[in-house]
């Protein structure tokens, strides 16, 4: 497939770039626009706010999250209060589309381990998915709830290139029991743009669903305290049907201090 084949191509580009260079002083991480979260906090007092368009584009179905939002506050200088909820749009195989909000998560990261920068970082990241409405579970824009995501965080720098780690699981009150787990490589390409390569798995036990998705994406600072966040993917190794041909994520993440202002951040 033409598109298969682009994405390959891409990827080889990346990886060439990330390997390629000398180090810079800005750092790469995974958190969004990637499913692969890392340890890093906003900082006592500061918000991270991310706005997106993410699709997720299947043989059987599209599914889109228009916007997807995502608030983080800084509870100290290793605490992190998160919210996050997409107001979604479902479309089946021939099927008008149907939107609706989707299922909240709020959570709570702790950075419990912090060596500075190029050092080991570690983070544990738990998270509550809340039940959707019954009217969002029949549009098929949310799912029943809730199910808890119990993740760990790593994160490491070798050189130039920054390395982001992520292993946890679904642990539901009814239904099967699921497995995520993200591996995130990626530098700056200069002071104000990153780019990274995401491998992404997600498996349920003995149920859908079952994915690995391969993506290649990035980060471009507009300004001070605003940055613009890209993100495109395919699932690879045989998926089954129903896995997404291509996801996306574009958006754009807003800094701010405590006093409402701009973070001015050297990290893209």
């Amino acid at each position: 497939m033409q598109v298969t084949w682009i994405h390959s191509n891409c990827v080889a580009i990346v990886l060439a770039t990330l390997l390629s260079g000398s180090p810079l002083p800005a750092r790469a991480q995974a958190g969004p626009p990637f499913l692969t979260n890392d340890p890093g906090t906003p900082g006592h007092g500061n918000w991270e706010l991310n706005f997106a368009f993410a699709p997720t584009i299947a043989r059987d179905g599209d599914a889109y999250q228009v916007p997807q939002f995502d608030f983080n506050f800084g509870l100290g200088d290793r605490i992190q209060l998160t919210y996050e909820i997409p107001y979604a749009v479902a479309k089946g195989d021939g099927a008008p589309g149907h939107g609706g909000w989707g299922n909240s998560v709020p959570g709570i990261k702790w950075r419990f381990l912090d060596q500075g920068d190029g050092g080991w970082g570690a983070s544990f990241f738990p998270q509550v998915q809340t039940g959707g409405s019954v009217r969002a579970q029949e549009n098929g824009v949310a799912a029943p709830g809730p199910r808890y995501l119990l993740p760990i965080e790593v994160s490491k720098r070798f050189g130039a290139v920054d390395l982001d780690f992520e292993y946890g699981e679904y642990v539901p009150v009814h239904g099967p029991r699921e497995r995520i787990l993200g591996f995130v490589a990626g530098r700056s390409v200069t002071p104000d743009l990153e780019l990274d390569v995401e491998l992404y798995d997600d498996r349920a036990v003995r149920a859908l669903p079952r994915q690995t998705t391969l993506d290649l994406g990035g980060r471009f600072r507009i300004r001070p305290g605003v940055i613009a966040l890209f993100m495109a993917g395919h699932s690879i190794g045989g998926a089954p049907a129903g896995s997404a041909e291509f996801v996306g994520f574009f958006g754009v993440q807003i800094l701010l201090s405590n006093y409402g202002r701009t973070l001015n951040t050297a990290e893209p």
